[in-house]
């Protein structure tokens, strides 16, 4: 399931750019944010093996193939945004800040992960505490959300 996501972000990349082009970029970015967001959350939500069979580890797929090709909308998507809407001189600049996402967005993963499994016994970050995260999730993506609904187009589309 670790490799499907980095199949599909290519696969995003051209979908979510091709709709980005056409339609603007707030919206694109408001799917592929709820794209990668859902994925992300339904991880954290799926049943484990013993309840559901072979469903938990196809929907888990699934679920990292969504993660993927919203990561990939978001990736350029982001960045064309920022730079579109940059005053001339700053656009390399302004372009920069959606590329350190994803490192800060791995650090407090891994910490949250890490203070995870010292609050926690083992059995009970294994039994539902690596959810936790997942379905945490759901708050940073409201939040995402609404800071997306209130930004401006990119000057392009407007």
């Amino acid at each position: 399931t670790f490799a499907i996501a980095f199949v599909a972000r290519p696969i995003g990349s051209a979908v979510f750019g091709h709709f980005g082009d056409r339609v603007g970029r707030k919206a694109t970015l408001v799917a592929s944010l709820l794209t990668m967001g859902i994925s992300t959350v339904v991880i954290g939500l799926l049943p484990g093996y013993a309840t559901i069979g072979i469903f938990a580890p196809l929907l888990l797929a699934l679920a990292r193939f969504g993660q993927g090709l919203g990561l990939g909308g978001e990736w350029g998507g982001a960045a064309l945004l920022a730079a579109e809407s940059a005053p001339p001189r700053k656009r390399a600049l302004y372009g920069s800040f959606p590329q350190l996402g994803a490192p800060i967005g791995f650090f407090f993963a891994n910490g949250t992960f890490l203070l995870l499994s010292w609050l926690l016994t083992d059995e009970q970050f294994m039994s539902w505490g690596w959810r936790v995260p997942f379905i945490f999730s759901a708050v940073l993506v409201i939040i995402g959300l609404y800071v997306r609904v209130s930004l401006h187009e990119s000057p392009v589309f407007e």
